[in-house]
């Protein structure tokens, strides 16, 4: 049996179980072991989905015996099945993260009973748009996890959860009728919608068509994925919402924008017509994100602007168009997917235990609860990309494809992307030197609640007053997972580069995806020259048959 052919589970059992979750929506417990039980079993089914197309290559679902490009078609290949398997072993830890605040009494952000559904659905789109085969099912799945994100970000109906909400919302709203209008231009212009037909048809346009339909695209996927000038959004919508939810946001929704631009600019229009345009959004992504958490004295907010900066280093990748850049890309999405969610689910501790997400409020936090200090050092320090993390290799393998590239502006990239990175340690740092390492008295704003007081044996924080909230265990320990998920990135990190680059290598090429879908017949045309200034190797010309295990492309690892 073909294990490709079981890719639709991926979508299917997330939506069988927000049904199920649905049905049993009186009863808590059931729906806490159904979410987690179904989100497991799709969990173990991608991570069986990688290591098929590991080793057997590229493989297309067509769903209901509809032949491309007419039906519906799901593609699973390296990138894809990597990003399945890192959404989905986040999603589950932030959904036993929410279970366990879920099981604490007397928390106002416990999730309500339509919680569990609506976070399955959101699941099940993130999985459509990174299997999706055609541009209208990536827009399908991009508006199931959007509608799902509008009622997880107002879960509580407080005001500034509404406030944030409508922001959000019609900055959706616009980004995804940006997408549709461009998905109709694509098809007016070539008459098909499936990807692997459109990287065949989008060749034979004139080159100032392809521009419009190419720059289309990336606007409505730069706002979902938050790149400058396009991100004002996400600071004052993301830490309005609970715990959980932002830490899902910040980890999965930015990169499923990101996703969609990587398939853009490598299945659809490859070569490097927009690479300058990318790169100094790129660099103004990193620049200005990083200097807007500087100023932030909210740890939420501060790691919403993280967010965003970081966001302009996978942009930096693929704007290369170099095997070694959008290998170096792809392992930092999964590192950054990891890590970011990480550290939201430890602000949802910081504010729980401490009562806010202020570091002007809140001091100590190192002697009352040395684990949440942990908890929280461990992925600050991988986030700002100190050795031997996987922050670190990720950041030095963008670096070095920039050093490669070797011209300017690679090299006002590589300085700024030095520079992004040393002001993210710094923010961090301040963030543990004023939270977690003064004392309670010295801070601006200090609550009388934070002061030290005799250890509790049983959780290991201090309990002081009898109004201090201690740490659930579940809370703390799908924390820990994920804290420990993101130090195995680390050493496994040469396995991982390894998928990284394959993937990077198979993106280049084409002839794999295309092929999968229309058919071995199908031709594959050549990618345009490349610029000045880059190397001949790095964008290599495919001619129709070429496979990626026949062509070593120049830069990569």
């Amino acid at each position: 049996m073909n294990i490709a052919s079981l890719a639709p589970l991926a979508v299917v059992l997330p939506v069988l179980g927000a049904a199920l979750t649905f049905l049993l929506i009186r009863y808590s417990r059931a729906q806490r072991a159904v979410s987690i039980g179904l989100l497991s079993l799709t969990l173990l089914l991608e991570c069986w989905l990688l290591a098929s197309v590991w080793e057997g290559g590229t493989a297309a679902v067509n769903i209901g015996g509809w032949l491309p490009p007419w039906g519906i078609v799901l593609v699973v290949d390296q990138f894809s099945s990597l990003m399945l398997v890192v959404s989905s072993a986040v999603s589950l830890a932030v959904l036993i993260y929410a279970a366990g605040q879920g099981m604490a009494d007397g928390d106002r952000d416990a999730p309500v009973s339509i919680f569990y559904p609506t976070y399955l659905i959101l699941v099940a789109g993130v999985s459509n748009a990174f299997l999706s085969g055609d541009l209208f099912n990536l827009y399908v799945g991009f508006e199931i996890l959007l509608t799902a994100s509008y009622v997880l970000m107002t879960l509580g109906g407080t005001g500034p959860r509404i406030r944030a909400g409508v922001t959000y919302v019609v900055v959706s709203v616009v980004s995804s009728v940006l997408f549709l209008i461009a998905i109709a231009m694509v098809y007016g212009a070539t008459g098909t919608i499936n990807m692997a037909d459109l990287a065949i048809k989008l060749a034979g346009l004139d080159q100032g068509t392809q521009t419009l339909l190419h720059v289309m695209l990336l606007v409505a996927f730069g706002i979902k994925a938050a790149v400058f000038p396009l991100s004002f959004w996400l600071p004052d919508s993301y830490p309005t919402a609970p715990a959980p939810v932002t830490a899902v946001f910040a980890g999965l929704l930015t990169k499923v924008g990101v996703y969609a631009m990587v398939r853009t600019e490598t299945l659809l229009f490859p070569g490097d017509t927009l690479n300058t345009p990318l790169m100094i959004a790129a660099l103004l992504t990193m620049v200005v994100g990083i200097l807007g958490a500087l100023a932030q004295s909210d740890i939420k907010r501060l790691l919403s602007f993280t967010l965003v900066s970081h966001i302009g280093y996978m942009v930096f990748g693929l704007a290369m168009s170099t095997a070694a850049g959008l290998g170096a890309a792809v392992f930092y999405v999964a590192h950054h997917i990891t890590i970011q969610t990480s550290l939201f689910l430890v602000a949802g501790l910081i504010e729980r235990r401490g009562g806010s997400s202020s570091v002007d409020r809140v001091a100590g936090l190192a002697k009352l609860s040395p684990l949440l200090a942990v908890l929280f050092f461990v992925p600050a320090m991988n986030l700002a990309g100190i050795p031997p993390f996987s922050g670190f290799l990720g950041k030095l393998g963008l670096l070095q494809a920039g050093v490669q590239l070797g011209t300017p502006l690679a090299y006002a990239l590589v300085i700024g992307g030095v520079l992004t990175s040393l002001l993210t340690l710094l923010a961090v740092a301040r963030v543990w030197n004023r939270a977690f390492w003064r004392k309670p008295s010295d801070a601006e704003h200090p609550d009388p609640v934070l002061l030290a007081a005799p250890e509790d044996s049983a959780t290991g924080d201090r309990a002081g007053r009898t109004n201090v909230t201690l740490l659930p265990r579940t809370m703390v320990g799908s924390t820990l997972g994920l804290v420990l998920l993101g130090v195995g990135l680390t050493v496994f990190a040469g396995p991982l580069f390894k998928v990284a680059d394959q993937s990077a290598q198979e993106m280049l090429d084409r002839s794999s995806y295309i092929q999968a879908v229309l058919g071995e017949e199908a031709p594959v045309p050549a990618i345009a020259q490349p610029g000045p200034g880059r190397d001949p190797g790095s964008v290599p010309g495919i001619t129709p048959g070429v496979t990626p295990g026949s062509q070593q492309q120049g830069g990569g690892k």
